[in-house]
Formats: structure tokens, sequence, C-alpha cells
């Protein structure tokens, strides 16, 4: 798999660089990126960020900086994807529209989670493991469910263990 035309600041770690497939992409500084994650053109990930293995981060993806991805984390830019278009033809980038996607600074994505085109996950906020986030997650919010929905505020778990 390759790694083609990214930028990639310094201390910026890709974990088995022969097992993800980057193009396109800009890595912020001391970032990690897991093997067999996928970050497609114009996909920004920020500073301090960990993206663990299995994620894919579509083309118009935003992670600030200290964003995690959980394992198998998928982003979708498109709200309406289709194989052809009108004329029956396989469909090119003219014949749908990109949605951008934005994880604010801190934001938690965890594993197996689906974040919908257009959608902003806010600063410091949590969406568990499986969730379908179909509209905006505010700042600090837990979300969790399909779709996911609010259920508690991230200020309110407990800080992690030492070590």
């Amino acid at each position: 798999m390759p790694i083609i035309d990214c930028r990639i600041a310094p201390g910026a770690r890709i974990h088995h660089p022969e097992l993800v497939n980057l193009y396109g992409c800009t890595i912020g500084a001391d970032s990690r990126v897991g093997p067999f994650v996928e970050i497609q053109k114009n996909a920004t990930v920020g500073r301090l960020c960990k993206i663990s293995s299995h994620a894919f981060l579509c083309e118009g993806v935003t992670l600030e900086d200290e964003v995690f991805v959980g394992h198998g984390a998928v982003f979708v830019n498109d709200r309406y994807p289709r194989a052809t278009n009108e004329s029956g033809e396989l469909g090119t980038e003219a014949d749908w529209t990109l949605e951008p996607i934005r994880v604010c600074r801190r934001a938690s994505i965890g594993s197996n989670a689906t974040i919908l085109a257009g959608v902003t996950v806010g600063e410091g906020a949590l969406v568990g493991a499986g969730a379908v986030v179909t509209r905006d997650v505010p700042p600090h919010a837990v979300v969790v469910g399909v779709p996911a929905r609010v259920v508690g505020d991230a200020r309110d778990l407990p800080k992690r263990r030492p070590g």
C-alpha cells in the first residue's frame, strides 16, 4: 500500500508504512497512524493525534489536534452515494457532493464508530464504540447508539490512570 504526495510533519509516526494507504493528506507533528489505515486526499490530521488500525478517513475529514480515532472507525463524506450517475455510467467526482467532516480538538471516536457526511464532533466529545453519528455532537458530549444520542458529559468521566 502506498504513501503518495503526503505532508507528514516531524515526529509523526506511520506504524508499518507498508500496510497503510495514504495519499494527498496532511499528518500533523507527533501524530501516530496505525497499520491498515487509509487516509485520502484533502484529509487533515492535526498534531498529537492517534489513528488506530483499520480506520478510514475519506476526503474532506479534518481532525484537529489531540484527536483519538479507534480501531475500524469510518468517516463517510457523501450523503447519497451511488455507483452510477443518471446516465447509467460509472460515477465520477462530478457526480457527487463532498460534505466535510470536522472532529474538534481532544475529541475521541470509538472503535467501529461511523461518522456521517457534514457532521462536526465538538471539542472534547466522546463517540462510543459502534455509534453511528448522523448529526453534530456538542462539545464534551458523550454519544452512543444508532443513531448516536447524548448520554452524558465527557468531563464527568474518570480521568485516565497514570502509566
